[in-house]
């Protein structure tokens, strides 16, 4: 696969020579413990691997390090509702290709943190057009419809976007919503970085699969663990459940 000329973010280093210690955490966990350099081929890519491999800190890191708060949001919201974000992106270096014209984290974990940051911000700093922006108040609706929402009316061209774990928020069929609109930004020039469990999303044509628990090796869809495991249950649920239970 060649390097897209819409790519935003052309790698991810990790300033080994500057890190103190590889036993204490988050340099301790196998995938910082290993990492060099990754180089991005593709404006979609997506981190996968089992809980605890360390996809939402890494992915957390990188975005930190461009300048997002880690509970999700641009870089000119500032706010923490709690500390536990890792040192690891003090120690990231990012290459860019270009500047984006917006950036985005979001993450499913911390989602209401950043709907209550944005209505504290509409009506207490009377910041009005923030509410228009998000396509209208995200706690007026559910979970998942505050989600796509916010990709609707937030996300625009030649944005990059970072996503952590999307589908919590959203049932197979948002998600495949999620797909055509990241497929449109992606035609307009923006780039994704996404940690998931999703075999939904990790379909998507154009991306990248890098594989967490096989030191970040970049993988094709139906040999991820995740393809193999679904498809295994979906066509034996029956078998599937006598060999869990009996």
């Amino acid at each position: 696969m060649g390097i897209d000329s819409n790519l935003i973010v052309k790698n991810v280093a990790l300033l080994r020579g500057e890190v103190e210690s590889f036993k204490k955490y988050p340099f301790n966990i196998d995938v910082v413990k290993n990492f060099k350099e990754l180089k991005f081929n593709s404006q979609v890519t997506f981190f996968i691997g089992e809980n605890g491999t360390g996809k939402s800190t890494l992915i957390e890191a990188i975005a930190v390090a461009l300048g997002m708060p880690a509970e999700g949001g641009t870089n000119n919201f500032m706010y923490e509702t709690k500390n536990t974000t890792s040192e690891l992106s003090e120690y990231l270096r990012i290459g860019v290709y270009r500047r984006p014209k917006t950036k985005f984290f979001l993450r499913a974990e911390s989602f209401y943190n950043f709907s209550t940051e944005v209505e504290r911000l509409v009506k207490e700093d009377h910041f009005w057009a923030l509410r228009s922006s998000y396509g209208g108040s995200l706690h007026e609706c559910s979970h998942g419809e505050s989600f796509l929402r916010l990709v609707q009316n937030r996300f625009t061209d030649h944005g990059l976007y970072i996503l952590d774990e999307p589908e919590a928020a959203l049932s197979p069929q948002r998600q495949l919503s999620l797909l055509c609109l990241m497929d449109q930004l992606v035609k307009e020039g923006s780039q994704f970085i996404i940690a998931t469990h999703s075999p939904i999303l990790i379909s998507y044509r154009e991306g990248e699969i890098l594989d967490l628990n096989n030191g970040m090796k970049r993988v094709a869809y139906k040999d991820t663990d995740i393809y193999s495991l679904y498809k295994m249950y979906l066509d034996e649920p029956g078998n599937m459940q006598h060999r869990l239970f009996d």
